[in-house]
């Protein structure tokens, strides 16, 4: 069963005044596919939201960690240890700040790269090899500090482009789920706007 079982966890903070914030970036691509393979069957899971979908005859468990951003890793490594699934059938979805906004960045294995809420995943999992795939927020302007950049709303520039990114992230991941990491990244890394 687990070799046609794969778990995609958005990361994100719980509560409605982040909704909308770059950090929950990771949370909207999870409601994106959520929507797109009309997914079912809402609970909760270790400190999770948790819906499934089918894509090409495998499991999709999409996950919402409802912990904070920064103590993502409780929520995942419990997620992980409950559905029994490899680290290779696993993709944790996030925003990145040294990724430019528009651009799609999907690795098997590598350091959280100052990414909170992967930096907890990693630590709790105790090992590096988990797929990921970031989507740039871009830095943040001036002296702004990153904290605060994060916690803001898409720039209106940014908005209309926004739901073209989510639904090329979606193609990414359903590539990884059909066709394995090597063909999602081969197709799908690098700037949305330029494929």
């Amino acid at each position: 069963m687990t070799e046609n079982t794969f778990l995609l966890i958005g990361l994100g903070n719980p509560g409605r005044e982040y909704k909308d914030t770059r950090h929950n970036f990771g949370f909207m691509l999870i409601d994106r596919i959520a929507v797109r393979l009309n997914a079912r069957g809402m609970k909760v899971q270790s400190k999770a939201i948790v819906t499934t979908a089918t894509h090409e005859e495998r499991k999709l468990i999409l996950a919402k960690p409802q912990t904070f951003m920064n103590l993502s890793g409780q929520s995942v490594q419990g997620l992980i240890h409950f559905y029994k699934i490899p680290l290779t059938n696993v993709m944790i979805l996030s925003d990145d700040l040294d990724i430019p906004f528009g651009t799609i960045r999907i690795r098997a294995a590598g350091g959280p790269g100052g990414q909170r809420g992967l930096s907890s995943i990693l630590e709790r999992l105790g090992t590096k090899d988990v797929p990921r795939l970031r989507l740039g927020i871009g830095r943040p302007p001036g002296r702004m500090e990153p904290a605060n950049y994060v916690l803001q709303n898409f720039s209106k520039d940014e908005q209309q482009t926004l739901s073209e990114v989510l639904d090329h992230a979606a193609q990414a991941v359903f590539a990884f789920v059909t066709h394995g990491l090597n063909k999602a990244m081969n197709e799908f890394n690098g700037d949305v706007r330029e494929s």
